[in-house]
Order: C-alpha cells, then structure tokens, then sequence
C-alpha cells in the first residue's frame, strides 16, 4: 500500500518561501513511470495543479505558477519537495502530494491513485 505524507510550515509570511516535502511509503518515486504531483485548493475553490516530477526525475510546472516554483526530489530518503517563492495570501491553501500512473498535468482525481491527506498552509503576516 502506498502512502503519501505531507510535510512543511502551516504558515508562511508574505514574500517568503513556501516548503512542503511529500514522503513516500510502500512504492519507490524512481519507479517508471509514474508521476509525484502538487496539487492545492484554496477556500472555497477547485483543486489546481502546481506541477510534477517524474519518475526520472523531469518536472513539469504549472504555467501559472512556473516562475514561483520548484519541485526536487531526494530518492534516498524518498521524498520531493514543493518549493514557491514570493507568496501571498492568495497563496493559501490546503496542499496535496499525490501519484499518477503516469505523468499528467491535471487536478482531476481520477487521474491519480494515491493521495496525501492535505496540509494547510496559509500565508499570512
């Protein structure tokens, strides 16, 4: 059974960087060819996607987002790590790190087969 756990700060002030790390149980993030996305919902909206890192190790990011994101791994401890630079209270969201059977670039849930349970992060001073 995989698990999906994410990490990180609950609250992060205005223009500073936001880190959330995702650690991975029970399947290995270099497995092909599956795909470790972030993905958030902000209150009282739909999920959007923030970007991916496959199995090899490419990312894909959110043309919105691109120019504030960073998405890395550590395969020796199996992680990857969402970082997004200059936030704002726009910003505030519940994050998720989930897993596709293969690369996508989409919130939709079907698309995935495994979930972390979210991390609230909101921005603020």
């Amino acid at each position: 059974q995989v698990q999906l756990q994410e990490s990180g700060p609950g609250l992060v002030k205005p223009s500073q960087t936001l880190s959330l790390t995702c650690t991975v149980s029970g399947g290995s993030i270099t497995t092909a060819y599956y795909g470790w996305s972030w993905i958030r919902q902000p209150p009282g909206k739909g999920q959007e996607w923030i970007g991916t890192i496959g199995y090899s190790g490419i990312t894909y990011y959110s043309p919105s987002l691109k120019s504030r994101t960073s998405i890395s791994r550590d395969t020796s401890k199996n992680q990857f790590t969402l970082q997004l630079s200059s936030v704002t209270p726009e910003d505030t969201a519940v994050y998720y790190c989930a897993r596709s059977p293969r690369v996508v670039f989409t919130a939709r849930r079907d698309m995935y087969d495994y979930w972390g349970r979210g991390t609230q992060v909101t921005v603020s001073s």
